[in-house]
């Protein structure tokens, strides 16, 4: 089935490792086949990966436009959730590091990113609390993420 993308005006976006931008007017792109698409609100540079999340979802989004080196990515990220999981205490944080866990070994890279996007959030809202002592962190944000896979 056809998968229909729209792009914003001056968008960056990857398709198959190509980095390209949108013209003034932005695009609309209609993949026919398979084909790994990220749009420019989903690509990190390496130098933003400054949290252990953001390092995880770094990992996934590195498997997920190297095909051919995807397996020299893999126990870096497996030994990045390992250290996540013996971090944290909380089972909705470890059951959504293991649904990441399962995405990336089924090869559902983009899945694995999205749910890594709530974690990331949940990761700086941890972050904050621990700076402001303010009201804590929802875990209903990784519940949320979890019910998309």
């Amino acid at each position: 089935m056809p998968l229909k993308v729209n792009i914003k005006p001056g968008e960056r976006f990857v398709v198959n490792g190509a980095v390209m931008v949108a013209g003034n007017k932005g695009a609309s792109l209609i993949l026919q086949n398979e084909a790994t698409i990220l749009l420019g609100k989903d690509i990190m540079q390496e130098e933003d990966a400054n949290t252990p999340a953001k390092r995880i979802y770094f990992s996934i989004l590195l498997m997920y436009l190297d095909e051919t080196g995807r397996r020299s990515y893999y126990p870096a990220f497996m030994k990045l959730i390992e250290e996540f999981m013996e971090a944290t205490t909380f089972n909705e944080v470890r059951k959504t590091l293991l649904h990441i866990v399962q995405d990336a070994n089924a090869s559902r890279f983009y899945r694995a990113l999205k749910t890594c996007k709530a974690l990331i959030n949940y990761e700086s809202e941890m972050i904050a609390y621990s700076k402001n002592q303010g009201s804590a962190p929802d875990l209903a944000l990784l519940r949320t993420a979890e019910e998309g896979n």
